[in-house]
């Protein structure tokens, strides 16, 4: 078996991603939360922070949720692919990374489960919101950043409005 290249495993996010990929995601992240919450266990947050942080550094690549959701949700419903830009997607995960590492910290340093239960339940919301109607908070928030000039055109020049 031949091993990937090193360009594989080179940090890289694509410029466009597709939608309804990004969705059926945060369905899964939906879910994800609510079996952590009702488990308390500290594996699904681990799950959760790994699944933030790969999308993060590599896209798609690396991730068990996106590889669920395009082989077992969308390939076999037939969904037609949807591209939309990649940057603030992007960004949306960094803040998901974020949300996982504060529950994590949260649980660590309390010995508690409760205050990492309210992070948790706030990441719920927006990947609800991002699952089940389309507004992705993050990407929201990164337009908003683009408008203010704190994040350069360069970054993403299809998210120039």
């Amino acid at each position: 078996m031949q091993s990937p290249s090193l360009s594989y495993w080179k940090p890289s996010f694509p410029q466009t991603v597709n939608e309804p990929t990004a969705r059926t995601v945060a369905a899964l992240v939906a879910v994800t939360a609510a079996a952590l919450v009702l488990s308390q266990s500290f594996w699904f947050l681990a799950f959760l922070a790994y699944e933030f942080l790969a999308r993060v550094l590599y896209g798609p690549r690396l991730s068990f949720m996106v590889t669920i959701a395009e082989r077992l949700v969308l390939e076999p419903l037939k969904i037609a692919r949807k591209p939309v830009s990649g940057p603030p997607k992007r960004f949306a995960q960094f803040v998901g990374l974020l949300f996982s590492l504060a529950a994590a910290a949260a649980w660590l340093a309390t010995g508690a489960f409760a205050v990492s239960a309210w992070i948790i339940g706030v990441l719920f919301v927006f990947a609800f919101l991002e699952a089940f109607i389309g507004f992705c908070a993050g990407c929201f928030v990164f337009g908003l950043a683009m408008k203010a000039g704190l994040v350069p055109r360069e970054v993403c020049e299809r998210c120039v409005y």
